[in-house]
């Protein structure tokens, strides 16, 4: 059946595990588990938006079982586990197996996670757990050793591109190289939050500029990117430091990390970049206003 979702990101969702962009390796080792049948607890962690809860689901879809799916940053708390968690988990089931996925697991709070530990001990044998989360070290020590790890790399910025485009051209939409562009620096490596951009700034046929779609619609460093470009070094770091909210600041740094092309084009000039913005990252936590720390950064990476 032709897939009608409107919803651009649901729609090109891969629902097979050969369609899964990106983490090779980890596909591999996944496909042969579940061909051996041998699935184990699974802790998926990475940047937002490079599949981890895609992941997850494939495994599911490829499994005959009854699974039970909880968003950990609305249900976050003890009752979560002890509740929905272990009242399906000790729920017999006609299918050989049981699949748990807690999603944002970082977001649980560490009592539901003590609980959490004792419950996939004690279902052991009839219930399988898939956590994902952006950080790691949110999730206690206990939880880790339970589970395989894997760690979602982001794809690199030549297939992220490419994907978009496809979705662009099987949509039958108008895309400029240069306008796509300025979507990847914005969003990468975040795949998911780039096809929602670029489906909410989507008139008539064609891909806009971020500054001709609704204000609504135009994520902030759509237009600093834009500005980047154009040589407007001071317009865009006036509007980056106004924009970002105190909370974002390791997001954003992680995002000038992640575009060093905005920085320079050699090597070298990669190299100086990455160490300014570390210096950056470092003062953080010890600088009383954000703003001024993020401009400083700013006006060294603009001097490279």
């Amino acid at each position: 059946m032709e897939n009608t979702n409107s919803l651009l990101n649901e729609k090109y969702r891969p629902t097979e595990l050969s369609d899964y962009v990106g983490n090779g390796s980890l596909k591999s080792t996944i496909a042969a588990q579940l061909y051996n049948n041998d699935i184990q607890n699974y802790l998926f962690y990475g940047p937002a938006g490079t599949g981890k809860t895609t992941l997850a689901k494939l495994i599911v879809n490829k499994l005959d079982c009854d699974y039970l799916y909880i968003n950990a940053s609305d249900e976050r708390g003890i009752d979560t586990i002890r509740d929905k968690v272990s009242g399906f988990a000790s729920v017999a089931s006609f299918k050989p197996i049981k699949v748990v996925i807690l999603d944002e697991a970082d977001f649980l709070t560490i009592q539901a996670q003590a609980s959490l530990r004792n419950i996939i001990e004690t279902f052991s044998r009839t219930t399988r757990f898939i956590l994902t989360c952006n950080y790691p070290n949110k999730v206690i020590p206990a939880l880790h050793s339970r589970c395989q790890g894997f760690h979602i790399d982001k794809i690199d910025t030549t297939e992220f591109t490419a994907r978009i485009a496809t979705v662009l051209v099987t949509e039958g939409v108008e895309v400029d190289l240069d306008t796509l562009d300025s979507y990847v620096k914005a969003t990468y490596p975040d795949l998911r939050k780039c096809i929602n951009l670029v489906q909410m700034n989507t008139v008539d046929g064609k891909l806009v500029k971020p500054q001709e779609s609704d204000n609504s619609t135009a994520d902030y460093r759509l237009a600093v990117v834009d500005l980047f470009k154009q040589g407007k070094i001071l317009e865009a770091r006036k509007l980056l430091c106004t924009q970002v909210r105190p909370e974002e600041m390791d997001e954003v740094f992680r995002w000038m990390y992640d575009n060093l092309e905005l920085w320079g084009t050699t090597q070298e000039q990669h190299d100086a970049a990455v160490l300014v913005i570390a210096k950056g990252l470092r003062n953080i936590p010890m600088v009383a206003d954000q703003e001024i720390n993020l401009a400083a950064t700013l006006v060294e990476l603009s001097q490279i």
